[in-house]
């Protein structure tokens, strides 16, 4: 993998952080969005030690494009010692109905108080965070009934806070999307970037492919096989990595004058359809054993 996605530094993330410093005490709980296909992976433990104190809920979103017996383990890991964590999916609705009640739920204490002194009624805020690209706008909107979040396929499209208020009783505040400052870890870096937190536009997305071929070919290689009309043996064999992509590229016809393999044609197809969950839904972090 390329140095620059394991040491990709995004600009605004010194800003960032700042911003959810400064903001942190305007609100009264943190919902904290997680990528379902990578629920390790995504989240960035800046924004854990940075909210460290206010109460969290954390959505798997996207977990309509995971492997659902994955995610099963991952809320249950996610799960305990007071923390709510759900499976959620912003464009099939999927949780929308468990949020807010998880909301008053955890913030009962407070809103017992705030009736106490005659305050009924009184709205709830929280902060929406989370990498690039994992759905906060689409939440925001989705809570919200409206389209004041901007909302785009693509990392870093949200680049200042923006409170969205919602029928429920909750204002939210959407956070830009942060990533942490050095991926030491080679798999987390890949796991990013093939999800699309990382922008393409600054990864090698040719080795990003393969890298992906890598994953599919040990964790979901019926999958593989099937949607790209190969082999079992081909798929499982002594083939490299880098022959498998070949292998796609070649069986989708993308070839090029004198019949070689248009690599980055097939690199955008393989990557563009295991983000639509195409190839089927697909969890790359392994929960951890026991759970």
């Amino acid at each position: 993998m390329p140095t620059d996605i394991i040491q990709w530094f995004p600009g605004h993330m010194a800003k960032t952080r700042r911003l959810i410093g400064e903001n942190l005490k305007n609100v009264d709980i943190v919902i904290e969005l997680l990528d379902a296909r990578i629920p390790s992976s995504s989240r960035n433990p800046e924004i854990t030690r940075l909210t460290e104190g206010k109460p969290l809920i954390t959505l798997l979103n996207k977990s309509m494009l995971a492997d659902p017996a994955e995610t099963e383990k991952w809320v249950k890991h996610y799960t305990g010692d007071g923390h709510i964590c759900i499976p959620f999916d912003c464009i099939g609705k999927k949780g929308v109905d468990r949020l807010i009640p998880a909301v008053r739920t955890v913030l009962a204490d407070k809103i017992a108080r705030y009736e106490q002194k005659g305050m009924h009624g009184r709205k709830l805020r929280a902060m929406v965070v989370g990498i690039p690209n994992v759905g906060k706008s689409s939440l925001i909107n989705l809570l919200g009934g409206t389209k004041k979040a901007k909302v785009e396929n693509r990392p870093g499209v949200t680049l200042t806070p923006q409170w969205v208020a919602t029928k429920e009783g909750l204002d939210l505040m959407d956070m830009p999307g942060v990533l942490w400052p050095r991926f030491d870890d080679r798999e987390i870096g890949e796991n990013l970037a093939i999800t699309g937190a990382i922008k393409d536009d600054v990864v090698e997305i040719e080795t990003l492919a393969v890298a992906l071929c890598h994953k599919l070919r040990h964790r979901y290689p019926a999958l593989l096989a099937e949607r790209y009309k190969l082999d079992a043996n081909t798929v499982t064999g002594n083939l490299s990595d880098y022959e498998l992509f070949e292998a796609i590229g070649k069986k989708r016809g993308f070839l090029i004058s004198g019949g070689e393999i248009n690599t980055e044609r097939t690199a955008n197809t393989l990557l563009d359809e295991f983000r639509a969950a195409k190839i089927g839904r697909i969890t790359l972090d392994l929960p951890p054993k026991g759970v």
